[in-house]
């Protein structure tokens, strides 16, 4: 791909993360019947559904726009936490978006971390607390990182699908201080979190859209 994301190519990056989200539900489902409910991969499964109507649903070949009618569209899923969450996270991205019709490595960095803004006001979890944040922060931190070193947008999206699989993986080693699994104590210690891994596929998904773009 180019240096920068288009409108078609953003589409093309989203759907490629629905998909891989959705091939994971079954893993996030096992790992949330470990701690909670064991509906974690239903939920981001109706997540990704709902960012694909978004994405079908746009009319107007705007990134704002786009962005603006996948939030709404998670949003308004019926899927507990995981609707608010995910919806802040992709409503966060719009304002730093601007009116641009394409994204650079800089402002693409710039848009996850304010969905990572939008997402911590709603969430109000910290790093540590064995929740989506221990896999979206480092995966933001090493957007940000890849973007200042001049590196493409590619390349950035595979560092931070590493990282947020590194902290996703790490959550084994933490105690669950939200959600059901709070609840568990220090029986919630070696498990880990299905939010966090949901986030690790998310990048997975993105990494593989923007690798699939420079082949073609």
């Amino acid at each position: 791909m180019s240096g920068t994301v288009d409108f078609d190519s953003l589409i093309h990056l989203f759907r490629t993360a629905a998909a891989r989200v959705k091939a994971g539900a079954d893993e996030l489902g096992r790992l949330d019947s470990a701690t909670g409910d064991g509906d974690h991969g239903v939920a981001m499964t109706r997540a990704m559904a709902a960012i694909e109507k978004g994405l079908d649903d746009c009319q107007a070949r705007q990134i704002k726009t786009l962005l603006q009618g996948v939030a709404w569209s998670v949003m308004s899923i019926d899927a507990g936490a995981t609707g608010p969450l995910m919806g802040s996270l992709l409503m966060g991205m719009e304002e730093p978006a601007g009116e641009a019709d394409e994204i650079d490595a800089a402002r693409l960095a710039a848009m996850f971390a304010g969905g990572l803004t939008k997402m911590r006001a709603v969430s109000k979890a910290e790093v540590g607390d064995k929740t989506m944040l221990d896999a979206l922060v480092p995966a933001v931190e090493a957007l940000q990182a890849s973007a200042a070193a001049g590196d493409s947008i590619t390349a950035g999206l595979v560092a931070a699908a590493a990282a947020a699989q590194t902290g996703a993986e790490n959550t084994k080693t933490l105690q669950a201080r939200f959600g059901k699994a709070r609840n568990l104590g220090e029986r919630s210690l070696g498990h880990q979190d299905p939010g966090a891994t949901s986030i690790a596929l998310l990048f997975r998904g993105l990494a593989d859209g923007a690798a699939s773009l420079e082949t073609n």
